[in-house]
């Protein structure tokens, strides 16, 4: 009987966020670890199927990385990256295609088992994520210009969880790689969404090994100065400050290969990851 009880004291802990997010937008980007092991898959997509259960909206922006690196691979060609970004000629664009139309596929299918209604899109289709290209030296790299945040709005009043690839269009219909945590922040502040959560491989922003749970743009930036946030992990926050100063409430970093994190930190009073605002409490 304790255990219950024990269960019985999780929902009641979780009923006041379930209040908080009620019929608010929330922006998942989703990619890396949690997308290559098939359990970690269908954990989050379940996650997310809960979160539409009990009233909040969610919309996935995906990535696909590690399996873009391996079909690039099996072409023969050496992945490149500037400063994070993946070098994307024309071959290479058409493989981010082809990998991004199997892993939407698959995430969608994921959902439809644990009982949702899913929509997949790219973000170069009804102009989702209008781009122009970031730098010759990158090839078909884009940097967002315009989001259409209506379509998303449409398929949310038709009860689904829509699935946004990261890929873009420019003016004359060409379509460029994003970085995914650059489309779910623009996506997020687009959509005026109540929060952005970005999974990633680690817990969060570190220093000295502890984790610290809550940065403002301020602090986040005197961090990212002084080489606390460093490496690949300077984008993913520059994503997450987007967010909140575009609009978004919070944005958050949590480690997406520890099972049913999104839930912890949704739901929970101590929470995950590492949150950002745009000042101070």
């Amino acid at each position: 009987m304790h255990h219950l009880h024990e269960k019985a004291l999780t929902l009641i802990e979780a009923l006041p966020y379930i209040q908080k997010y009620d019929d608010k937008i929330v922006v998942i980007k989703y990619g890396g670890n949690a997308m290559v092991a098939p359990k970690l898959k269908k954990a989050v997509m379940t996650d997310i199927v809960l979160l539409k259960q009990v009233g909040i909206r969610p919309v996935i922006v995906h990535g696909g990385g590690p399996e873009i690196d391996k079909e690039m691979k099996k072409a023969g060609i050496k992945p490149l990256y500037v400063n994070g970004l993946r070098v994307t000629g024309d071959q290479t664009m058409e493989i981010v295609e082809k990998v991004f139309g199997r892993l939407r596929r698959d995430l969608c299918a994921n959902i439809r088992k644990a009982g949702g209604k899913p929509m997949g899109l790219c973000g170069s289709e009804n102009e989702l994520l209008v781009v122009k290209q970031k730098d010759p030296l990158l090839g078909r790299v884009g940097l967002i210009t315009k989001t259409n945040p209506q379509v998303i709005h449409a398929l949310i009043r038709d009860g689904l969880i829509p699935v946004v690839s990261s890929i873009g269009v420019d003016k004359e219909g060409k379509s460029y790689n994003i970085n995914a945590d650059t489309a779910a922040s623009a996506l997020a502040a687009g959509l005026k969404a109540e929060k952005l959560t970005i999974l990633t491989n680690v817990d969060g922003v570190l220093e000295s090994g502890r984790l610290i749970p809550h940065l403002s743009i301020r602090k986040a930036q005197a961090h990212i100065k002084a080489g606390v946030i460093s490496k690949g992990m300077i984008p993913k926050v520059e994503a997450c400050l987007s967010a909140v100063r575009h609009g978004v409430k919070k944005s958050h970093l949590i480690n997406g290969t520890i099972e049913h994190s999104l839930l912890i930190e949704i739901f929970t009073d101590e929470g995950s990851g590492t949150e950002f605002v745009a000042r101070e409490k």
